[in-house]
């Protein structure tokens, strides 16, 4: 899992535009890889600020909250190559992208993303999907609820999204802020 100063570090590091819109968009809605790559122009609902995911894993569709900071880098992002299905689209140069009828090979960012790790020098072992279960973790950390986060990720059981999850220090402390703060309130013995 990676923390939000490593997340950062490696978003700053990226020189790659492309990739750290790939990097932010993935880790921002909690994507898998997969799903990151087969975004398209017609999913994302700038309105509602939500994107809708098809044919995920399981066969299922669902919708995903959508940062407005994503929204603003999926924008400057799609304005370099203009294709008119993919925001990811396969290809080296700008005019490739335009007429690509495929999304973005996978190795791409799963290469840029050890590279960057270890430009970072981030000593653990970090991949693509270690952003789906930070973003878990930091959304567990910021007090949202196990079954909200369940929803985002798409998991059919809680089980699942509880192996995402672990008891981290932030989640600890929260835990006993929030008990002190409960039992404070039953102002015993006054």
């Amino acid at each position: 899992m990676l923390t939000t100063d490593e997340l950062t570090r490696l978003l700053d590091t990226c020189r790659k535009p492309e990739i750290r819109t790939f990097i932010l968009t993935t880790y921002s809605m909690g994507l898998r890889l997969s799903e990151t790559l087969n975004l398209t122009v017609n999913d994302i609902d700038s309105n509602r600020m939500r994107v809708h995911l098809r044919q995920c894993k399981g066969q299922k569709d669902r919708y995903v909250p959508l940062p407005a900071e994503t929204l603003t880098a999926l924008r400057q992002h799609w304005k370099t190559h203009r294709n008119p299905r993919w925001l990811f689209p396969q290809g080296q140069n700008m005019q490739a992208q335009h007429k690509a009828a495929k999304p973005m090979n996978r190795s791409l960012p799963q290469k840029a993303m050890r590279k960057l790790v270890q430009e970072c020098r981030i000593n653990k072992v970090v991949s693509l999907h270690s952003l789906r279960h930070s973003f878990a973790t930091h959304l567990l950390e910021q007090g949202l609820s196990l079954r909200a986060i369940q929803d985002i990720l798409g998991h059919m059981r809680p089980e699942t999204t509880a192996l995402y999850t672990r008891l981290t220090e932030t989640v600890e402390l929260n835990t006993h802020r929030v008990i002190n703060q409960l039992v404070d309130e039953l102002k015993c013995g006054d």
